[in-house]
């Protein structure tokens, strides 16, 4: 197949702006690849992914669905990256057999008519946006199958779906995480430092049971930031910056859990795979994504959304947890190989329709 790959419009690649997708879209990227697949890739100027056939394209980023209300219009900036990201696609779409789409944005799903070719939207959220939710489920209606999601509790956020509707899951290349059967007395958090992702719950959890919590990912509400540092500046934290993944997985591997926070309805949670490929059990509220990618009592612990009680008494309960189970889940269920079959499946299944 000829693939042309659609990034997000909110960050150039490689930047952490774009989150798990980021991961998501690398990954994907690697495997189909190393299957034959010919891609070239469209992504914001700036992306630093030199092993990966880019078009890099200018503009102003695209606001990201976080931060707006469910309620807030469709709207772009003035040069909108994403608009001239379309617009190149547009241009060369008869090169290829299919587009795919990781855009968790308006546009794309309401230019899918007017192109000649199929579109594959791979959709990188839970519902957020009432705009949004009517266009994803309208594209499902007119173009059955060509709706991707990471888990089923990420696509029952959106209402009236189509069938059939594919859950493609995550994955990554194993051999960039090295197992670690005696970890130190240290917690890790890894994700965007915004609210949705509730960092000061685990730092809540380091300040209970004294325990170092080490902090990792982008910064991308400063004012949040600043906020919980002042009022945990007694906790025992650490904020490491946004690491590569052999900076980020030499920290991950050494500690006792990661603990997730997700005040929102996490999609997937790609660092939660990340963590069990370096043997780290997970802890994480029961809320979307996290529910489906760990085994209670097996590969870490699900407690009650938003009840930091939960979390303390869960790092109560890690030597439960065989590590090296940890590590054996990632390997037979999050690897690339896994990740290829299910991606390629889909389009696959795309094209044959689209016949």
């Amino acid at each position: 197949m000829k693939l042309l790959f659609v990034s997000t419009p909110v960050g150039p690649l490689g930047s952490g702006l774009g989150g798990g997708v980021e991961l998501s879209l690398y990954n994907i990227a690697k495997e189909v690849m190393r299957r034959g697949h010919d891609l070239q890739i469209v992504a914001p100027a700036g992306s630093t992914w030199d092993d990966l056939p880019i078009m890099q394209i200018s503009g102003s980023l695209q606001i990201i669905a976080q931060s707006l209300e469910r309620e807030t219009p469709i709207a772009m900036p003035s040069n909108p990256v994403l608009a001239n990201m379309w617009d190149y696609v547009r241009q060369v779409e008869s090169e290829y057999d299919l587009i795919v789409n990781f855009a968790y944005d308006w546009l794309p799903f309401y230019l899918t008519p007017f192109l000649k070719i199929p579109v594959a939207h791979f959709v990188s959220m839970a519902s957020l946006s009432d705009a949004l939710d009517l266009i994803i489920v309208q594209t499902s209606k007119q173009f059955p199958g060509t709706i991707g999601f990471y888990t089923s509790a990420q696509a029952a956020t959106f209402p009236e779906l189509t069938f059939p509707i594919y859950y493609l899951s995550s994955g990554i290349d194993l051999s960039l995480y090295q197992f670690c059967g005696k970890p130190k007395q240290q917690f890790a958090w890894l994700g965007r430092i915004s609210p949705e992702k509730g960092l000061e719950d685990a730092l809540a959890v380091a300040k209970s049971t004294n325990i170092p919590l080490k902090v990792m990912g982008k910064i991308q509400d400063e004012s949040y930031w600043q906020k919980i540092q002042q009022v945990y500046s007694n906790a025992p934290f650490e904020y490491l910056g946004f690491l590569s993944t052999k900076e980020m997985q030499q920290v991950v591997r050494q500690c006792q859990a990661l603990i997730m926070t997700p005040r929102w309805v996490e999609a997937f949670g790609n660092v939660a795979i990340e963590a069990l490929a370096c043997g780290v059990p997970v802890i994480s509220y029961s809320r979307g994504g996290p529910a489906s990618i760990i085994k209670h009592g097996e590969t870490g612990f699900l407690v009650e959304p938003d009840s930091v009680t939960g979390l303390i008494e869960a790092t109560k309960r890690l030597d439960r947890i065989n590590r090296q189970t940890c590590r054996d889940t990632a390997q037979k269920v999050f690897s690339l190989e896994a990740l290829g079959e299910r991606f390629e499946k889909w389009f696959v299944d795309i094209l044959n329709f689209q016949v």
